[in-house]
């Protein structure tokens, strides 16, 4: 796959929500392409409103940096190398629930955001979205 297409994001969206489920967690989902636009986005039932533009920055933290959105986290310390970078971009997050999706080659083709739990469970759903 060299793109990332509607269908194929619906599929992992899907693929997402049957983890959350286990989990007993409503949560919000958002698939964004390379750009970090908007592709495909799943509000389960009662998951947390505040939570909606978390899941969708979450993704697209991980799309334009290429690396899971803990991994700004940890360069956005005080004196850190990324330090303060959230308020740049329109408001990136720096905490688990963002992963890159990446093509067979490696190249970073889109990234899945998920908000509603824990960033453990977020984190943990975010990882059902890459299968």
């Amino acid at each position: 796959m060299t793109a990332l297409t509607l269908q194929n994001a619906i599929a992992r969206t899907e693929a997402g929500r049957a983890r959350a489920a286990e989990l007993a967690v409503a949560m919000n989902i958002a698939i964004v392409d390379a750009g970090g636009h908007l592709l495909h986005f799943s509000r389960m039932d009662d998951a947390e409103l505040g939570t909606v533009d978390i899941a969708i920055k979450k993704a697209r933290t991980a799309a334009l940096f290429r690396r899971p959105s803990a991994a700004i986290g940890e360069d956005s310390q005080p004196g850190g190398p990324l330090y303060n970078i959230e308020s740049t971009n329109g408001g990136l997050v720096s905490f688990g629930g963002g992963l890159p999706i990446t093509d067979e080659g490696g190249r970073t083709i889109g990234a899945v955001g998920v908000s509603g739990g824990t960033v453990p469970q977020d984190v943990t759903v975010a990882e059902a979205c890459l299968t």
